[in-house]
This record gives structure tokens, C-alpha cells and sequence, in this order.
């Protein structure tokens, strides 16, 4: 083995923790992806790279009114100064501006193919070409006039604007989406006039909460428009926090085609779901027979959306087709809601609505003010120009001649006549041409408006309440251009409550209804046969496995398994293996705890209760709906004292006497009023088993006799007549079955 190897000391090296390392490495990663990649401005709503695209546009004039530009020079202008990354990520943000289903209000006009909402690519950058709208426009009303700051571009040789002017509430009325690192953001896009109104309302009313403001701002408004769903509380807290959802569903309507039979027709779907995905989501459900209320799916779709809904038959009814398949596909989605934005630009902070807003209206006065400065600096350096060129009318001829005689013409002017050196250039400046006397009247009328007009706003820089006035009148301005009257401008989402659907069982809607035979095996296989089977003697089972159980029911039922822990199990009859195999072990589907067995399966009746017992004869009534596990870990039903089990699961709808059997063939029959209906418990006693356990029970009307099979399987009847020996009480240790009971095998039919 040779020496371990030194690093040589110098040369530039330097050793570092690697822990330390990773940390400051990450750190920056972390805070340039949070800072300049996926969070929005709460001033102006951008992220970085859409506000460069729209400042390189803007430097490419390409105004509203201006001809389109090739988005292949936009894109080049927009990597190449501002933003050194690469082209496609570029192009598919100028792409998404240009959108009108996924920008509510677009910044960007574009001309050609921007893809579409079946979720289709855009056309090359080099075949489309773009231009702004009137939003984005409004975004940057007043760039030139020193209202935000411009930092230096990426090589130090150009400038872009840290943040824009937005005329526009574009944060909240386009929404954004992001991925940070640690952080993401989601902002649905809402309607500007109603965010017009609420920012009066927060000028009038500067400590309004998010909740009073909900009176203007109703909710998100998509450009795919679709139905909001959610409760007016549900919103409150989404809006008040800054987190939330919102869940919306496509817009629908039945359309009769005459003789009885219709459709339905869906015309508008959940925002930034793709319809060619939608529409194939269906398609597959339908192949795999999961929406058995529907025959079939048609898009029909040209400008405008139109999918049609063809149901299985007339006698189905829509709004259980409908709701059926706002469950099962995304016909209705929920749009996450996370106001994480960059506060003042610098801090990433989750807000409200009412915050949200106000760091808009501030933002707005800020801009005023910085644009009436600028105004004031500019009306500053004209009227100084004009006053020293008003000196030249008031003694012409001695500013000829200082100007033909003098050798250094700017300072003979500057001391004879007291002026500065700006006003001296002026004058040098001046053509003969405007030596007229009517020049002369026009510099005093530009003069005395200048003069008017710097008084205003220095007026208006001292008062907040004028500064205040003035943005209303900007946002009043704003909302007329996109009201509620206007194409772009009207709601497209509205609110509705969803239709009362409490009484309706979706699990039996969605399975296609069929008669089905369910068999359980001694060693807890389960597989379901295909319609009522009666005689099983032909089914074959697995090794020494051997039937326990079987059972006649539907596929739209549910089956309720009881275990020997006292745990009652839920299962789909639906979701059962077929009949051609041996099944599949019925701990598979369900968390069985170890050394339990199945004793009791049977279908579950809606609105019924069961008789539910262990083996030490305690028991009690259980209704139906409290026995349903919603999850694989089951329902703990019944308290067992060991070594008792859980025995029995019976039906219990109708009846007024119980019947129970010793496994020593003792058997009692007592009045059903005499046990107790328990959602859980232990029970009470119903037969006094001492040497012996509880082997069956049954719940019968005495009028019409108590059934039982023999050992053959042949079904009897015990009339009442013939109970009278065996009749007592409750907890009573019954009497042993003689002749009357040849070869009893079981209760029931």
C-alpha cells in the first residue's frame, strides 16, 4: 500500500465544507428560482420573463394599432438583452399571453396558430407573429416618465424596468402559476371590473377585510367560464387566507331531439383542462363500462365548444348522468388557490384579497407621484427656458448685437442679461424665423399654462386626498374599458349552488345493474357468479378449501363482511372477482388483523339494521348505515370479552320475535323489543350459553312462523303453535330441541 495521497497546499485551492457548500449553493439556486423565475410581482403580476417579453415588444413598438411582428424577432430581442435562457421557454410564455382560454384578459394579440384548447402545440415562432393588446399597454402607461426603476440587463449593456406602472389589476384578474423551490403559487384570473370596484371601495374604505370586498369580487372569473360550485363560506376563508380551491364544473344543458329521446350538451369546461384529454378520459370509461348511464361521446366542437352527451336511455335522468360524471372525470376540477406573491418586489409572502389589492392601489400612487415629478422637473426646465427666451423680445436689438460684435456671444448674454446657461443655449438656439411677434404671445400662453399646470401638481404632490381622487378616476377609466357591458369586459363564470343529490346512491348508479350469486369459501376466497345461481354443487374450489357461504344479490350492492374480531368489513359487489377462477382472498381487499376469520357475509340493505351477536350469546340490534366501512381497516362493531367471538350477522329489517340456538341445541325465542338497538358495543345477553356457545339466530314475524332447514337442505316452518314450549325471555338458557326439529341444521329459508 502506497502513502495516502496529500493535496498539495497553494495553486489556488481552497478547502471548503461540503455542507456548507451544498447550503450556499442551493441557498442562491433557491432564492434566484423564488426572486427572478416563479413568483408574480403583487404590484404589476408579472414574473420576470413576461415582463421582459413585454418591454422588448414595447421597444419594437409594437403598439395596439402598430403591424404585426414576427414572434421570432420578439423572442430574439427578449434572450438576447434581458432574459439568457433558452428560446422555447421564451416562446411559450409569449405563447400562453397570446391565449385567450388560458389569459382571462391577453397581453399579447397574436396573428396565426397559438395552439388551441384541445391542448394542441402552437405553430412555429418563425411562422406566427404578435403584437400587444390594450391591457399590456395600460401595464406600461408611463414607463418613460420615471415611475418605476430600471436596473441594468444581464451584460450590464442595456436596462429593463424592475417592475411595470399596471393601469391594469393584472395580478388578480390573470392570475399566475408557479414552482419555486419550497414554495409554489397559484392565483386564479377574476374579473377587472369587479376588482375595479373593490379597489374604489379599499380607497373609500382603506380597513376593509377581504370579506366586505367579496361583495364586489364574487370569485375567480376563468376565460373558459364553467360554474362555481363551492359555498359562499368556503370562499370567505379561501380569499381571507390566501389559500384555498375552488371547485368548477363544465356548463351543460338537455337538448331535446323530439319523440322523447335527448342529449346532453357540455359547452364550456373547467379551466386549463384540455378537452382532446377530457374527452378521451371519457371515451375510456365508457370502453371500460364504468359509466353505464352513458351510451356515447361525440365532440362536435368548432370556434366554440360543444361536446355531446348521448345518454343509454331515455329513461335516464341528466342530473344523475351529469353528477355521475363530475365524480368520475374531469368535468369537474378544483383550481388550487395560493396568493403566494413577491411583496414591495423583495418578499415572498402568502395574501389575502384585500391585501392583494392594496399593494396595487399603493403601488399605483407611488407611480403617480414619481410621474408627477418627472412632469414637475420637465415643466421646471421648459419655463426656465422660456423665461430667458422672453428677455430676447423684451430687448431684441441688444441681443443682435451682443451676438454679432461679441467674440464669446453665451457669456456677454449671461451677464448682461442675468440668465443661466441653459437659457443662454436657448437663446443661441433660436431661429430668426421665431423672432415674430406672434412667437412671442405664444411663449407667454405656453408660459402661463405651464405655470398653471405646475401649480396643480404641486398641489397634488402635497395632498393625499388629490392623489387618491386621481387614481380613482384612472381605475373608473379602467373599469368602463373592460365593464360588465363589454365582450372582453362581462363575467363568464358564474355561481350556482349544485343540485341536491343527498338521496341519491351513486355507487349503484355508476355499476351497470346485474344479478349476481356471491360465494365465500371456508378458508375466505370470494368470487361472484353471474346472475342467481341455486344450485351450487358444480362450483369448484381450491385444494381443501370448501363452501362457507353464498348469497343472491346485485353488482350495485355492497357487501358486509363480519369478523371473527368483532370488525365489519365493506366491500363492492362490483369490484368481486368472477366466477371463472377460485376467486381472490378476501384479505387482499380489506386490513384483516392476524388470527381473524370471516364468519358472516351478507348483502347490505339501505335504511335496514342487522342482529349482531357473539359466540357467548351477547348480541345487540345494529342499524344498516352505521355497520358501512368507508376504509380498508374496517368498523370495530362489537366489544368481545375473551375468549367470545364475533358469531353472527343477520338480517333484522322486518320481524317482532328473535329466535337464537345453542350449539347443545338449545333453543329460545323472545320478543325483538327486548334487545337493545347500539351503533357498537358488547350487547346484552340473549342466551345463557354456559357450556356451550351460540351457534345461530334468526329474526322472524310469528305470525307467519320461524324458517329452518333440515340437514338435507330442505326448508320447514315452525308456526307459533308449535314455538309455544320453547318461548321466554330474553337471557334465558332456552329448551333442548326434541322431534319437533328433525335434523336442524340452520335458520332460514
Amino acid at each position: 500500500m502506497g502513502q495516502p495521497f496529500e493535496p498539495r497546499s497553494g495553486d489556488g485551492i481552497e478547502s471548503v465544507e461540503l455542507k456548507s457548500a451544498l447550503e450556499e449553493r442551493y441557498l442562491a439556486y433557491a432564492l434566484s428560482t423564488i426572486m427572478h423565475r416563479a413568483l408574480p410581482d403583487a404590484r404589476d403580476g408579472l414574473k420576470p420573463v413576461h415582463r421582459r417579453i413585454l418591454f422588448a415588444m414595447r421597444l419594437l413598438k409594437l403598439d395596439p394599432t402598430s403591424a404585426f411582428k414576427k414572434c421570432a424577432r420578439i423572442v430574439g430581442d427578449v434572450i438576447g438583452k434581458y432574459h439568457p435562457h433558452g428560446d422555447t421557454a421564451a416562446y411559450d410564455a409569449l405563447v400562453r399571453m397570446a391565449q385567450d382560454f388560458a389569459q382571462r384578459y391577453p397581453l399579447v394579440d397574436g396573428q396565426g396558430n397559438f395552439g388551441n384548447i384541445d391542448g394542441d402545440n402552437p405553430a412555429a415562432q418563425r411562422y406566427t407573429e404578435a403584437r400587444m393588446t390594450e391591457v399590456a399597454r395600460l401595464l406600461m402607461e408611463g414607463l418613460d416618465d420615471d415611475s418605476v426603476d430600471f436596473r441594468p440587463n444581464y451584460d450590464g449593456q442595456e436596462e429593463e424596468p424592475i417592475v411595470l406602472p399596471a393601469a391594469f389589476p393584472n395580478l388578480l384578474a390573470n392570475g399566475s402559476q408557479g414552482i419555486a423551490v419550497g414554495m409554489a403559487t397559484s392565483i386564479p384570473p377574476h374579473n377587472a371590473a369587479e376588482l375595479c370596484d373593490a379597489a374604489l371601495y379599499l380607497i373609500g374604505h382603506p380597513e376593509a377585510t377581504s370579506g366586505q370586498l367579496l361583495t364586489f369580487v364574487k370569485g375567480p372569473d376563468f376565460p373558459t367560464g364553467g360554474i362555481l360550485i363551492d359555498s359562499a363560506e368556503a370562499i370567505a376563508e379561501a380569499y381571507r387566507t390566501g389559500r384555498g380551491g375552488f371547485r368548477v364544473r363544465a356548463r351543460w344543458a338537455k337538448e331535446d331531439l323530439g319523440r322523447g329521446t335527448w342529449t346532453i350538451v357540455v359547452t364550456e369546461i373547467p379551466y386549463g383542462i384540455p378537452k382532446a384529454r377530457l374527452i378521451e378520459k371519457l371515451a375510456e370509461l365508457l370502453q371500460e363500462k364504468k359509466l353505464p348511464l352513458l351510451a356515447d361521446v361525440r365532440d362536435e366542437s368548432a370556434e366554440d365548444v360543444r361536446v355531446v352527451l348521448e345518454p343509454r336511455s331515455r329513461s335516464v335522468d341528466p342530473v344523475i348522468l351529469m353528477e355521475s360524471l363530475f365524480r368520475l372525470t374531469e368535468l369537474e376540477a378544483r383550481v388550487p388557490l395560493n396568493m403566494n406573491v413577491l411583496v414591495g418586489g423583495l418578499v415572498p409572502r402568502v395574501i389575502g384579497l384585500a391585501e392583494a389589492l392594496r399593494e396595487w392601489l399603493d403601488h399605483r400612487r407611488v407611480v403617480l407621484q414619481r410621474r408627477s415629478r418627472h412632469r414637475l422637473g420637465q415643466i421646471e426646465r421648459r419655463l426656465e427656458i422660456l423665461g430667458g427666451l422672453l428677455v430676447v423680445y423684451l430687448d431684441l436689438d441688444e441681443v443682435i448685437r451682443i451676438i454679432r460684435e461679441e467674440d464669446e456671444a453665451k457669456p456677454a448674454l449671461i451677464k448682461r442679461f442675468d440668465l443661466t446657461e441653459v437659457q443662454a443655449n436657448a437663446i443661441l438656439d433660436t431661429r430668426l424665423r421665431s423672432l415674430r411677434k406672434l412667437e412671442e404671445m405664444e411663449l407667454k400662453r405656453e408660459r402661463d399654462a405651464l405655470t398653471k399646470e405646475k401649480n396643480g401638481l404641486d398641489e397634488l404632490l402635497g395632498s393625499d386626498k388629490l392623489q387618491w381622487s386621481d387614481i380613482t378616476k384612472q381605475i373608473r377609466a379602467v373599469k368602463k374599458t373592460f365593464g360588465p357591458e363589454t365582450k372582453l369586459g362581462s363575467r363568464r363564470t358564474t355561481l350556482e349552488n349544485p343540485p341536491d343529490t343527498a338521496g341519491i346512491d351513486f355507487t349503484s348508479a355508476m355499476v351497470e345493474r346485474e344479478p349476481i350469486t356471491v360465494i365465500v369459501s371456508t378458508k375466505g376466497w370470494i368470487r361472484a357468479l353471474k346472475g342467481h345461481v341455486t344450485d351450487l354443487s358444480g362450483v369448484a374450489f381450491k385444494g381443501d378449501d370448501a363452501l362457507k357461504l353464498s348469497f343472491l344479490t346485485e353488482t350495485t350492492a355492497k357487501i358486509l363482511v363480519l369478523a371473527s374480531n368483532g370488525k365489519v368489513f365493506t366491500l363492492e359487489a362490483a369490484k368481486l372477482p368472477g366466477g371463472r377462477g377460485f376467486g381472490d382472498p378476501i384479505r387482499l381487499m380489506v386490513d384483516f388483523d392476524d388470527g381473524t376469520e370471516i364468519v358472516a357475509a351478507l348483502p347490505y340493505q339501505p335504511g335496514g339494521r342487522f342482529l349482531v351477536a357473539a359466540s357467548d350469546g351477547r348480541g345487540f340490534l345494529a342499524p344498516g348505515d352505521a355497520l358501512v366501512a368507508n376504509t380498508r381497516k374496517g368498523k370495530g362493531v362489537m366489544g368481545l370479552d375473551a375468549p367470545a367471538t364475533a358469531a353472527l350477522l343477520v338480517p333484522a329489517q322486518t320481524g317482532d320475535h328473535v329466535a337464537v340456538c345453542s350449539a347443545d341445541r338449545l333453543l329460545l325465542v323472545f320478543p325483538i323489543t327486548e334487545m337493545p338497538e347500539l351503533v357498537r358495543g358488547k350487547g346484552v345477553r340473549l342466551q345463557r350459553c354456559r357450556q356451550s356457545t351460540l351457534s345461530d339466530a334468526c329474526v322472524f314475524t310469528l305470525a307467519e312462523g320461524l324458517p329452518w332447514r333440515d340437514a338435507g337442505g330442505q326448508p320447514r316452518l315452525a308456526n307459533a303453535a308449535l314455538l309455544e314450549r320453547w318461548m321466554g325471555h330474553r337471557a334465558d338458557a332456552g329448551t333442548l330441541m326434541t322431534r319437533s326439529f328433525p335434523k336442524f341444521e340452520r335458520f332460514g329459508k
